[in-house]
């Protein structure tokens, strides 16, 4: 047993000064002698002697063994050797020549000196500096600031307290189910006792799902600060490194500043990018990093103490993209999901963003949120940014309801393409195009009202549009409804083969969404006789676009197709017949959108309902369109 308190096997620090001088000595015994030789050019003795006859030795130092000379080469002084001869008249020459009898060889200059002036001093200085900015970084790091190339491991997790983060439930408006669900998390961090004496947990984690622009980010900080605690944001790419086994450390990190912090609350945002489900491919697949990443934060949160008011929150909008592990009981509890706001819910948004602006006590907020139907609460903000800009391009003090009508229209479908004038033929097709579509969804049942009509080109593309407002909120489409819609969307198509007996790429983004319908209708909604209430689809990212897959064979696939088809034919004729019936309404509104651009839904339904004009009125429009 080692009964010295020093480590076994560490040497006292003077044996490496010792075994540094040893080494330094010897350098300088055996190293610079040699480095001095090989700077000496070495002559035979003829060569030696024809210098002296010639005058070119300026020195010369004669040694038992071997003669030093130096010579002049080039209009520089060069030390010269040779072998020693039996030669009694050597010196008498030398004199003659004019060449001085003294020493040549240079003295050896300390390697000791030179040591400290080429390497020990210029390396001790950039060890001062480097151990200095370790020292500043660690500092910073300690203080969570940034840690730079020194903060291997460290979770680098934004810190917000309360004096600096400041955001409510109020803030939140769109969200009450999301928010009732929270407000019980933050009752536990404030009177956790209460939970305790009824033996109650609260759950570990929550889990925010739905998609991008909800609020989900801005609904974990309205936690924090209606908390009072701190609160730990960080991204789920920040814990993806180059190097294997950095994103545990980071994960560990994480986990031990906030239980140092507690009560406090921890915030993972796109937690699908390290939690997605494990498969085989991770020992051959490279996907080592991220499955430690994983497995360390399960291991973490099943370790850290959920009394001590430790909070975790998460954010994702891939939740069946996530491991099932992830998501048991223990983990995260419960799902919470952000769900695009309704039609109440983009309203209150509407506020709460424009409490931040100058607004006209005329802007009616439901008219907009109207308007505004599957925008997120990102996009309404945004809308009501657009509107504060329109004013003050315009020079007003203060944003109407044409703003932010205008700015709703910005959103959807970009902004005017200025630049981009359309030719009178084109401008004409348009005008049709557009109120075919209006005219046929306004002869149909349960069809949303028209709201707008213009053919002034966008920069999406779109070289004019009709925007269609529901009255009210509709959670159901009914099969009638749907095939309403196709009908619509063909609507435009079928006006420019009435009048034109020709058809243009314009229809394209309409023949689009038609397919879509129609194929869901099919093969997702079961409104098929045929198919009955069979699933041929099925869909996934569901909060990202969603992606559909094909379940079933090549055979049903192809009768499918065939039936998508033949619905949308039927609606392609249908509105063809209906245009036929309104031929003369057709002419008299197109007309009126050729001439103004755009044009109200109000507008539109007043043109509408009015009588036609007399037979050669009717007659002398459409020749005044066509010409």
């Amino acid at each position: 047993m080692n009964l010295d308190n020093k480590k076994p096997g560490k040497r006292p620090l003077y044996f490496y000064y010792i075994i540094a001088g040893v080494i330094i000595i010897l350098l300088n015994i055996l190293v610079v002698p040699a480095v001095q030789e090989r700077s000496v050019e070495k002559t035979d003795y003829s060569t030696f002697l024809s210098n002296v006859e010639r005058g070119n030795v300026s020195k010369a130092e004669v040694q038992d063994d071997y003669i030093y000379y130096m010579v002049r080469k080039n209009g520089k002084d060069t030390i010269c050797k040779t072998v020693k001869m039996d030669d009694p008249n050597l010196v008498e020459r030398l004199y003659e020549s004019g060449a001085s009898m003294e020493a040549v060889v240079p003295e050896r200059q300390s390697i000791i000196l030179s040591l400290l002036l080429s390497y020990l001093i210029p390396i001790g200085i950039f060890i001062l500096i480097g151990r200095w900015l370790s020292k500043k970084m660690m500092n910073s790091m300690g203080n969570g600031g940034p840690g730079g190339m020194m903060s291997f491991g460290k979770s680098n997790a934004k810190v917000y307290v309360k004096s600096s983060t400041g955001i409510k439930f109020s803030d939140v408006a769109g969200e009450d189910e999301a928010k009732e669900l929270l407000t019980e998390i933050v009752d536990y961090l404030h009177n956790p006792h209460k939970y305790a004496d009824i033996g109650a947990s609260m759950p570990k984690g929550a889990l925010l799902v739905g998609p991008p622009g909800t609020g989900k980010t801005l609904l974990a900080k309205a936690v924090a600060g209606e908390a009072e605690v701190p609160f730990f944001s960080i991204s789920g790419s920040e814990f993806v490194e180059m190097f294997v086994g950095m994103g545990a450390a980071k994960v560990r990190d994480l986990f031990k500043q906030a239980n140092e912090k507690a009560p406090c609350i921890v915030f993972i945002d796109e937690i699908d990018t390290i939690g997605k489900k494990r498969d085989g491919a991770g020992f051959t697949g490279g996907n080592d990093e991220r499955e430690q990443t994983l497995n360390q934060l399960l291991t973490e949160m099943d370790g850290f103490d959920g009394s001590k008011g430790v909070v975790i929150l998460a954010a994702t909008n891939r939740p069946d993209s996530l491991d099932p592990a992830l998501l048991r009981p223990g983990r995260f509890d419960r799902r919470i999901p952000v769900e695009l706001p309704d039609l109440q819910g983009r309203e209150e948004i509407l506020k709460v963003h424009a409490k931040k602006i100058k607004i006209a006590d005329s802007v009616r907020f439901d008219e907009i949120a109207k308007a505004a139907a599957g925008a997120s609460g990102a996009e309404l903000a945004n809308v009501v940014n657009e509107a504060a800009l329109r004013a003050v391009r315009d020079g007003r003090k203060f944003a109407t309801q044409a703003d932010f009508e205008e700015s709703i229209e910005v959103v959807i479908a970009g902004y005017q393409k200025k630049n981009r004038v359309l030719s009178n033929k084109e401008k004409l097709i348009v005008s049709y195009h557009e109120i075919g579509h209006a005219l046929v969804a306004a002869k149909q049942t349960e069809s949303a009202p028209v709201h707008k009509i213009t053919i002034i080109p966008r920069t999406s593309g779109a070289l004019g549009y009709t925007m269609q407002v529901d009255e009210k909120e509709h959670f159901l489409m009914s099969k009638e409804e749907l095939e309403n819609k196709i009908a619509t969307f063909t609507g435009g198509r079928a006006a420019e083969e009435l009048i034109f007996h020709s058809i243009t790429t314009g229809a394209a983004n309409d023949i689009e969404q038609a397919t879509k319908i129609a194929r869901a209708m099919i093969s997702r909604y079961g409104m098929s006789e045929e198919f009955d209430m069979v699933a041929m689809e099925s869909m996934s990212n569901q909060y990202l676009g969603g992606d559909s897959s094909l379940t079933c064979s090549f055979e049903t696939q192809t009768l499918l197709d065939k039936r998508v088809v033949e619905l949308v034919r039927r609606q392609h004729e249908k509105a063809l017949k209906i245009l036929e019936e309104n031929i003369g309404k057709l002419h008299q509104l197109a007309q009126y959108l050729y001439e103004q651009e755009t044009i109200t839904g109000e507008e539109f339904m007043k043109i509408l309902q009015e009588p036609l004009p007399a037979v050669e009125d009717a007659s002398r429009v459409v020749v005044d369109v066509q010409g």
